[in-house]
């Protein structure tokens, strides 16, 4: 079989050459040369890598599987999740969470807490509202006026209010406007005690409806509200 595929060979080089040419080119370029040969399948490693990067997306797959998914928000409404119990909307419960929001405001307030101003009202703006005492001193339904507790949730619309005798009472913030007090601390200069300074500053619900996290980089700005 050997000698009738080199045969062929030079019968092939003789139609396109002389024969002392077909000769050479034959012994030079064709009798010696190696014939590499594509193999038709992969070799045994390709194989096993393929083998093992198939077990690792099957495995994958099936812890992704066994993994609870997380619940959405209409399941957790539904479930009662950020509900409170019946047995927790107690207003004492809360005062404790109270007293801390005052010395985070103090704090957040600094100097500001003395003079007032846009300063003061940015800071207070921008800050974080569960456990602060709040007032409802106006609103677009006279029903809701002189509300007064601790926000426990401060939500995108509405306030969650905990106060002393009616419980949980949910306000909206559009159309609604809120006092926040915040107590002054002054070194005492005489043995006589007067009453402690109060820090006021009313609150544009309007402007308020806005998430915790989102309004703390909000940067608030003076407008010409009609409304008020």
């Amino acid at each position: 079989m050997t000698s009738a595929a080199q045969q062929a060979t030079q019968n092939l080089l003789a139609r396109a050459h002389s024969p002392d040419s077909a000769n050479r080119i034959y012994s030079e370029k064709i009798q010696h040369r190696p014939l590499h040969l594509r193999p038709t399948s992969p070799p045994p490693a390709t194989i096993n890598a393929r083998a093992a990067r198939r077990k690792t997306r099957q495995d994958k797959k099936e812890k992704q599987k066994q993994r609870p998914k997380p619940l959405s928000s209409r399941e957790k409404r539904n479930l009662g999740l950020h509900d409170i119990p019946k047995d927790g909307q107690k207003y004492h419960i809360y005062e404790p969470l109270s007293q801390l929001w005052l010395g985070y405001a103090q704090e957040l307030l600094g100097n500001d807490i003395f003079t007032g101003g846009p300063s003061a009202a940015v800071k207070l703006a921008s800050a974080e509202f569960h456990g602060a005492p709040i007032k409802v001193v106006r609103s677009h339904c006279p029903g809701r006026v002189g509300i007064q507790g601790i926000v426990v949730r401060d939500r995108k619309f509405v306030f969650e209010i905990i106060t002393k005798k009616r419980g949980v009472k949910v306000v909206p913030k559009e159309g609604t406007i809120f006092l926040v007090e915040v107590s002054i601390k002054e070194e005492a200069t005489s043995d006589e005690k007067g009453p402690q300074k109060q820090f006021a500053c009313e609150i544009l619900g309007d402007q308020m409806m806005l998430r915790a996290p989102d309004r703390a980089n909000k940067k608030f700005k003076a407008h010409f509200l009609t409304n008020i």
